[in-house]
């Protein structure tokens, strides 16, 4: 095995050709290399993983951390929360990853997940009723949001004004009007849950959040700020996430309608098909980032104690050693194997969630509306571009 760090050179590939198209510079980058090390956006530096194998066995090498305790001063670190919120299993490995998901799943339990389902069919077909009213809309805005945020709304019984708030200070972090607006969006959120989980102690019910209190205050295990951390991540990544994947995946069922037709004249496939979007539409273009626990060889090339290691999830689910024709939407590839939604102990915790959703959305929305067409070309589409994630900011459709 060889070394390759000190010859390899540093390479910025997130340029503006990037943005345009990330999937190309993506496959043009794993072409070059299975590892690369490049200068971010923000000036630091990172080792890309590009081939599907070496992105599978990075997501489980436990000489990889999430935890910021393993970064180098000049590494990528992510958006540093506060400490209330930072205690989450985004952040963790090992024994405390461990006891937080065991703790978590005792109230994310698959019966919960499954009864919701009938909620998430109910929103959708309300939200496809004003679709239908104003003969289309925007899917972004009018349904994949408005259902994710409803989905995690109910599962915490936040009162719909409340959500609606949520929803404008999720989309603040998101997408911000200026770099200040996100410590401003995550500060409301933090002292919107400290006051929800205060009201969930006096006036406990069914909801997600109040199993996760009695979890913090009956069993002990879960410190103040892990709980209000645990409920932070659920609320934003259950509602930002999954409504990408979505609308995403509805512009690739509506440029490719012989699918789409596949999908309409046989349920049977929903499933599968939706597998298929979740690796050829997802929006998480890495998975979060990782640190170098001590120096280490991935794929030959010599990664030093500390660096940032990011596994390229896009780029895997490209790779043609590991899926035939990867450029190619088919719902009947089988089997999928993606790695859309994690793998190892990072998987991810409402997996069966989002897999709800979008089989309801993708269902709901094929059904309802056969003659389902965009509204504009798709090249001139506005995108939220990151070398982070790839999401549409909107979707203008006509139902006939």
């Amino acid at each position: 095995m060889t070394s390759h760090a000190a010859q390899q050179p540093v390479s910025s590939p997130f340029s503006t050709a990037f943005l345009a198209n990330p999937i190309d510079e993506f496959n043009r980058l794993r072409a070059d290399g299975p590892v690369h090390q490049v200068t971010l956006p923000d000036g630091s530096l990172a080792w890309v993983v590009t081939r599907e194998r070496d992105v599978r066995a990075g997501l489980v090498d436990e000489r990889l951390s999430v935890s910021r305790a393993y970064a180098a001063d000049n590494g990528y670190r992510g958006f540093a929360l506060p400490p209330a919120l930072d205690a989450n299993l985004l952040n963790t490995d090992a024994a405390d990853h461990l006891r937080l998901r065991r703790l978590v799943s005792k109230a994310f339990t698959a019966r919960r997940t499954e009864q919701s389902r009938a909620g998430i069919a109910v929103t959708a077909e309300l939200l496809a009723d004003r679709i239908a009213r104003n003969g289309g809309g925007d899917i972004v805005a009018d349904f994949a949001s408005p259902l994710s945020l409803r989905t995690i709304g109910d599962m915490f019984a936040v009162p719909e004004p409340d959500g609606q708030r949520f929803a404008a200070w999720v989309g603040a972090m998101v997408v911000p009007d200026h770099p200040a607006q996100v410590a401003e969006a995550v500060d409301h959120i933090h002292r919107f849950l400290i006051d929800l989980i205060s009201i969930r102690r006096t006036q406990p019910g069914p909801d997600l959040l109040s199993d996760l209190i009695a979890v913090r205050d009956d069993e002990d295990q879960l410190s103040e700020d892990e709980l209000i951390s645990l409920a932070f991540l659920i609320l934003v990544a259950g509602s930002e996430n999954t409504a990408p994947v979505i609308s995403n995946g509805m512009l690739t069922l509506l440029t490719a309608p012989q699918q789409a037709d596949a999908l309409r004249s046989d349920p049977a496939l929903l499933r599968q098909g939706v597998e298929e979007l979740l690796r050829y539409a997802h929006p998480n273009q890495m998975a979060i980032r990782r640190f170098a626990i001590a120096d280490l060889q991935i794929a030959g090339t010599l990664i030093p104690r500390g660096a940032t290691v990011l596994l390229c999830l896009t780029s895997a689910h490209r790779d043609p050693d590991r899926y035939p024709d990867p450029d190619r939407f088919d719902i009947h590839r089988t089997p999928v194997g993606h790695l859309a939604l994690g793998h190892g102990m990072h998987y991810c915790l409402g997996a069966a969630l989002a897999r709800v959703q979008v089989e309801v959305a993708t269902e709901t929305l094929l059904r309802r509306f056969p003659g389902l067409r965009l509204a504009t070309a798709a090249s001139e589409l506005r995108w939220r571009t990151s070398w982070r994630s790839r999401a549409l900011a909107e979707l203008p459709v006509r139902t006939s």
